[in-house]
């Protein structure tokens, strides 16, 4: 950021870029004037909180984090399958962006970005939990206020109820937490785009 002339800023991040946003903003929370996570919680509060809807649901967590190179082999062997499964488990077919182009399919069944999946999951499993199991200690650290959505309906709408949702799972990480369910499945940025926008804007 600072590359591009900005030593302060607001960030945005979807699924896997809501986690790269939130670490940035405990990181470096003096750079951070607001943080927006989209259909996200931390990674150390979801394998914390990991029960038979998560290892079932989010197979990819578990089963592309183990030792290579099993799933390396695998996931190069039949991306489509890999890709068309994983999808399937965001959503339903309606909550679905267009289906994924056949380059998308090629880069996965290739064996470097094969590797490079299965190890951005093992760093979720290893690296990111370690991080977030230190940084919970110490209670809510992030000082941008944050903004939360989610997919109404969707697995973070569902599974954390019993503990106030996604809400009170992020208050106990932020100092200032707003936010709400979405329509759309977890590609609502992608099906709901003018409610997202306007989430944001606001």
């Amino acid at each position: 950021m600072e590359g591009l002339g900005f030593d302060r800023f607001s960030i945005v991040g979807h699924d896997r870029g809501g986690r790269v946003a939130y670490r940035l903003a405990l990181d470096y929370g003096e750079r951070v004037d607001l943080l927006a996570v989209l259909d996200v919680i931390p990674t150390g509060e979801a394998l914390d909180r990991a029960d038979a809807r998560l290892a079932l649901g989010y197979w990819p967590w578990s089963l592309l984090a183990q030792p290579e190179p099993l799933l390396e082999r695998l996931l190069a062997a039949a991306p489509d399958a890999f890709v068309d499964a994983a999808l399937a488990g965001w959503g339903s077919k309606r909550d679905l962006p267009q289906r994924p182009s056949s380059s998308v399919r090629r880069r996965a069944g290739d064996s470097a970005s094969a590797h490079a999946i299965c190890e951005e999951y093992r760093a979720s499993a290893t690296l990111d939990y370690a991080a977030d199991r230190r940084d919970r200690a110490a209670g809510p650290q992030i000082l941008a206020p944050t903004l939360v959505l989610w997919a109404a309906s969707g697995p973070l709408d569902v599974w954390y109820e019993d503990i106030g949702g996604p809400l009170a799972v992020w208050r106990a990480w932020a100092q200032e937490v707003v936010g709400r369910p979405l329509a759309g499945g977890h590609f609502f940025p992608e099906q709901n785009p003018q409610d997202t926008v306007s989430a944001l804007q606001a």
